[in-house]
């Protein structure tokens, strides 16, 4: 059993930067995929970003490209989310998620992620 728990996020105007991370429990960290997805109001969990477990394979969602960075450090069971030039639409509850293993015709879909994070709040105000 693998347990998340993400910190940080807040509020921020259109522009600005935030970050938050995601601590995991378990000795076995090192072989989980990570993800982060989000849920904005009204709108259904979309993909944001995944990295493997050795950060060997990292991809990202269109529309945070080029603004937002995951990352991850094995030796404190964590994964990190930079998130740069931030838009309002950006506006969203982030969740941390992990999947055993790697998979690269599920790291897209949230239904194949077998741990998840409590979900932390981002408002982007304009």
């Amino acid at each position: 059993q693998v347990q998340l728990v993400e910190s940080g996020g807040g509020v921020v105007q259109a522009g600005g930067s935030l970050s938050f991370s995601c601590a995991a429990s378990g000795r076995t960290f090192r072989s989980y995929t990570m993800a982060w997805f989000r849920q904005a109001p009204g709108k259904e969990c979309e993909f944001v970003s995944v990295i493997s477990w050795i950060g060997g394979n990292i991809y990202y969602a269109d529309s945070v490209k080029g603004r937002f960075t995951i990352s991850r450090d094995n030796t404190k069971n964590t994964v990190a989310l930079q998130m740069n030039s931030l838009k309002p639409e950006d506006t969203a509850v982030y969740y941390c998620a992990a999947m055993v293993g790697y998979n690269n015709n599920y790291i897209y879909t949230r239904e194949k992620y077998h741990y998840w994070g409590q979900g932390t709040q981002v408002t982007v105000s304009s």
